[in-house]
């Protein structure tokens, strides 16, 4: 697109936040994953016109046929957008259409746990030759503090052709663009709080940003919380995250003391529970998965050594939780030794690969390592999850393995619970079979010998 087109076709800062309450801006969601979709559909709901870009063919493919490719997304939910006019393309010449543009990209790590931006910088190449002025361009990727202006927004600046800069506070450079980070907050199979009643955080490059990305989300969500700066806002996710991440560390350190101890740690922390003030209850498990918790203190700690800063607290708890997994497969084979069985050659069921409950996401689950580190040590290895009838090639795995009924319990030697879903009949579990290890106290008030809690 020239530059004199794209100027024909800018929208002044002023106009840009009456479409907004008007509900005409045009918004561009990229990437249609667990974030991003989610987000589209509450824009659509609240009769934004939203197309969704992806680099997935098949995910645009089940979309454009009005189906979901999610659980917890309903193909209804897909056919009421679509009559409201959302669509989704791979085609990200669109993007000069779109009057705000959302980044929803994954940010994973690398095999040396550094922050693997590729999905960023590669969105950024795809839609910087099509800015125009006047769109507003936020970031909601989790990752480090300063990927929005030292990353995103020199990419954005360098690839497009017509030459525009992002507005900031020290610039008065014309033409420019707005550009925004507001961390995504989505907690899968959470019924409890509706996903407008969570509050939107978000930070511009300049107070014009600030302000178009407040009226953006604030026509979606029921309070947006402003902070000076993108920084600040992807400091605030990975405070949220590396809080919950230290405390989890912390109370499976104090299981594994509890174990040695004879002490019940679940009795522990029902008990500390009843205390009105100061307290809030964190739960042991096999270890920490989903996209943010374990990723995201690697993000903070990578970045703190280039301001020669150790984050010792951090460290320390992906230490501990990236632990857990070793200490499961070793109770594992401790249960199975007092059976006078020997791990080699065990027939073991794994319950659960979601990394946690009633939700179809295994990103970095636990059951996942702990089946890796079972394999290895010579079990035959099998699982069931009702919410993943298959698993194939990830990232980090490469299974090829599909659910089994839970029939006949009795012919495997050891039945693992990594995910507590609500589905699982555990007392039925607990009777039929021969040894049960429970990472999750999901069999909490069962009493069997054949139990062993980890």
């Amino acid at each position: 697109m020239s530059t004199e087109a794209q100027q024909v076709r800018a929208v002044s800062p002023e106009r840009l936040k009456v479409r907004i309450e008007m509900r005409e801006a045009r918004v561009g969601i990229i990437g249609l994953g667990y974030v991003g979709l989610p987000l589209a559909l509450i824009f659509s709901e609240q009769k934004f016109p939203v197309t969704g870009f992806d680099i997935d063919s098949a995910k645009i493919e089940t979309l454009s046929k009005g189906g979901s490719y999610m659980y917890r997304i309903s193909p209804t939910e897909i056919a009421a957008a679509r009559s409201r006019g959302f669509s989704a393309t791979s085609d990200y010449s669109r993007v000069a259409e779109m009057d705000a543009v959302i980044i929803c990209v994954p940010t994973p790590l690398t095999e040396s746990r550094e922050p693997d931006l590729q999905f960023i910088t590669s969105t950024g190449e795809a839609i910087a030759p099509h800015l125009r002025p006047g769109q507003l361009i936020v970031l909601e990727s989790t990752t480090y503090p300063g990927t929005t202006e030292e990353v995103l927004i020199p990419l954005l600046e360098s690839k497009n052709p017509a030459g525009l800069k992002v507005a900031r506070l020290d610039s008065a450079q014309e033409p420019v663009f707005y550009a925004a980070y507001s961390p995504e907050r989505e907690d899968p199979g959470n019924d409890t709080v509706a996903r407008r009643e969570i509050p939107k955080v978000v930070g511009g490059m300049d107070p014009t940003a600030a302000a178009l990305a407040e009226a953006l989300y604030g026509a979606i969500f029921n309070r947006v919380v402003t902070v000076s700066t993108p920084a600040a806002a992807e400091m605030t996710k990975l405070l949220e995250n590396i809080y919950r991440c230290v405390n989890i560390a912390l109370v499976n350190e104090l299981k594994l003391l509890s174990l040695r101890m004879g002490i019940d740690i679940w009795e522990v922390i029902a008990a500390a529970s009843t205390k009105p003030f100061g307290f809030q209850p964190f739960f042991p498990g096999p270890g920490l998965g989903g996209h943010c918790i374990p990723v995201d203190p690697f993000y903070l700690s990578w970045k703190a050594r280039q301001w020669d800063f150790q984050t010792r607290f951090i460290e320390l708890a992906g230490e501990i939780n990236t632990a857990m997994p070793y200490h499961v497969v070793s109770a594992i084979a401790s249960a199975l030794n007092r059976r006078r069985k020997a791990l080699n050659g065990a027939q073991v069921l794994v319950l659960g690969v979601a990394y946690k409950k009633d939700i179809d996401d295994n990103r970095e689950s636990p059951g996942l390592k702990v089946m890796e580190l079972l394999q290895q040590e010579g079990a035959e290895v099998h699982y069931n999850d009702p919410y993943f009838p298959t698993l194939e090639k990830g990232r980090k795995y490469d299974f090829h393995m599909k659910s089994v009924p839970l029939e006949n319990l009795g012919r495997f030697d050891c039945v693992v619970i990594i995910t507590d879903h609500s589905d699982y009949d555990y007392a039925h579990i607990v009777n039929e079979s021969q040894l049960v290890v429970d990472t999750r106290n999901a069999t909490g008030g069962i009493m069997s010998p054949n139990i062993v809690r980890c």
